[in-house]
């Protein structure tokens, strides 16, 4: 059996809407003689007339006035189906979305974000995910729909840059070192928290201090930023943590700008590809932008 041209369906629509050739012609772009060659391909198809002569014009058959109406559906939706999708119904959006955040993203950028999201979509609840590796396994296999961080991998997902971070440093109120100008000595040479998730003893900070002939004395390594903070509110011991990640874990500790230059990170939010036009997840991105565009203020006052 032949398979009709579905191509049709949209030419007996027009056909049928306009009841003249040449007009029909105009609307699809085509040629009077090439509308008249789709006609007769029609007659052919539905074994029925369609339109004939009366007087100076055409008239549609009763098959096709039966046709009229179910074509235009037909082919209403099928342009639905192979358009882009259409806005979300927020108020009554019933989903869950996984987001996979670095260490602070929750406590700094979360309570803006939770009431952005409720307040149009009372109905979608959001799960938040520790990121522990760097790599887009779980935007691949859909455990995470979104994912907050510095780009470590850009194969097969979509990136937006959302703010810039920087380091600071974190003492506890009262200490030493905030009783004077802080300078690469006097920051090199006092005791420090190292964060690293892979229990690393060097990094960037170590990096920045060798052109000035200075290494800094690593007395503890944890694991995240929240237990660096937790340890140099209650001791002597210097914490270096991203500015923005923090700023809400920051309130009761003496901050200061780094003595020496080191180099800014960029934060981005990265998703797969196959949520790249869903209506909902393009909505989630734009609350994570907002929240993040709204906070990224440079740089935060800081105490001297």
């Amino acid at each position: 059996m032949t398979r009709p041209d579905l191509n049709l369906l949209v030419t007996l629509d027009v056909l049928l809407q306009e009841g003249n050739v040449t007009r029909a012609g105009e609307r699809l772009n085509l040629s009077p003689s090439a509308m008249s060659r789709a006609l007769a391909r029609l007659r052919v198809t539905t074994g029925d007339p369609l339109l004939v002569r009366a007087g100076r014009g055409l008239v549609p058959t009763p098959h096709a006035l039966e046709l009229r109406e179910r074509v235009g559906q037909l082919v209403q939706e099928a342009e639905a189906v192979l358009g882009p999708p259409e806005t979300v119904d927020l108020a009554g959006l019933v989903r869950t979305f996984t987001l996979r955040t670095s260490d602070g993203f929750v406590e700094s950028f979360g309570p803006d974000l939770i009431s952005r999201v409720f307040m149009k979509a009372p109905g979608v609840r959001l799960r938040f995910m520790q990121k522990v590796k760097k790599d887009a396994a779980s935007l691949r296999d859909g455990t995470a729909d979104l994912e907050i961080g510095v780009v470590e991998e850009t194969n097969e997902v979509r990136t937006e840059p959302l703010f810039t971070d920087r380091f600071v440093g974190v003492i506890r109120l009262g200490h030493p070192l905030s009783r004077a100008r802080i300078t690469p000595v006097r920051y090199a040479s006092g005791s420090h928290i190292r964060v690293s998730r892979r229990g690393v003893e060097r990094g960037a900070i170590d990096d920045a201090l060798k052109p000035y002939g200075m290494e800094r004395q690593i007395a503890v390594i944890v694991g995240d930023f929240g237990a660096a903070l937790a340890l140099a509110r209650t001791s002597d011991l210097i914490a270096t943590v991203p500015e923005q990640h923090t700023r809400s874990l920051r309130a009761d500790l003496h901050t200061f700008a780094l003595p020496i230059p080191t180099p800014e990170v960029t934060v981005s939010m990265l998703w797969h590809p196959r949520l790249e036009v869903d209506p909902a997840h393009r909505w989630l991105r734009a609350c994570v932008r907002s929240v993040c565009t709204a906070n990224d203020v440079g740089a935060t006052s800081m105490s001297n």
